[in-house]
């Protein structure tokens, strides 16, 4: 089951890599939308945990990490090209010898602008519209500064675990026969990495997207900082801590 399962990994890079050079266009759109998406759950994160932060933080936390997984059952359910995923599926059709190198830097890179595209105008839009403004506010402000204050080595640890469970939830859940067992699957391993505070560079685009429009500027070399380690984090996630043993457990089985 697993080499089948390695194989048709492979076969979605070779279609990614085609849809990206044939049709950039539908690609980059798909791209835009799972920022759209990550927004999206970002919002509903973190004005629930706004809201109960204040008296009850820990409630808070779980709430919030919790209720954040509804960015990945977006994406899975309606459609999106998401960086970190595509860092495993990618990765896999390239150790099957069926991408280039070319293909999954390709691949990555317009994934990746195309999920910030999206993450910054949703972003935008909320702010713009004033919705929960200061609820918003007030919540970023409890946490931004000692997230950009995470050193490099910490950032890039915690985006190996992030990554590692993001497509842990996207494998596991393909292999679920209901949407009832995707649902819980992908729930439980992505509120896994949110509530642990590892760090996932799509989710941090909105984030940091949010907290500039909102608290007046950010410092953007610690931003940058941050979206360096955790972006190499979440590849090395993704792309070798499950993808290769996922094809080494694969070549063991045949």
């Amino acid at each position: 089951m697993l080499t089948k399962d390695v194989e048709s990994m492979a076969e979605t890079a070779v279609y990614k890599a085609r849809v990206c050079k044939e049709h950039f266009g539908k690609y980059f759109m798909r791209a835009i939308m799972a920022g759209f998406f990550i927004v999206v759950a970002t919002i509903l994160s973190d004005v629930s945990a706004g809201v109960l932060n204040p008296t009850y933080p820990q409630f808070a936390k779980l709430t919030g990490a919790l209720l954040f997984s509804i960015a990945i059952i977006l994406i899975v359910f309606i459609g999106g090209e998401l960086f970190t995923g595509n860092n495993m599926v990618m990765a896999m059709g390239a150790y099957q010898k069926k991408c280039s190198v070319k293909d999954v830097c390709m691949v990555w890179a317009v994934s990746f602008i195309g999920n910030f595209v999206g993450a910054f105008i949703l972003s935008a839009i909320l702010v713009g519209s004033g919705a929960s403004k200061q609820l918003l506010t007030d919540y970023l402000n409890t946490f931004i500064a000692a997230k950009l204050a995470i050193s490099p080595m910490q950032l890039f640890l915690r985006g190996i675990l992030c990554n590692f469970c993001v497509c842990i939830a996207v494998f596991a859940g393909s292999h679920m026969k209901s949407e009832s067992g995707k649902l819980i699957v992908m729930f439980c391993v992505i509120m896994t990495f949110v509530v642990a505070g590892f760090e996932h560079c799509v989710a941090n685009m909105g984030t940091f997207s949010l907290a500039y429009l909102l608290l007046g500027g950010l410092d953007m070399a610690l931003v940058a900082k941050s979206m360096v380690f955790v972006t190499l984090g979440n590849i090395v996630g993704g792309a070798v801590l499950l993808a290769l043993p996922l094809k080494l457990m694969s070549d063991d089985a045949e």
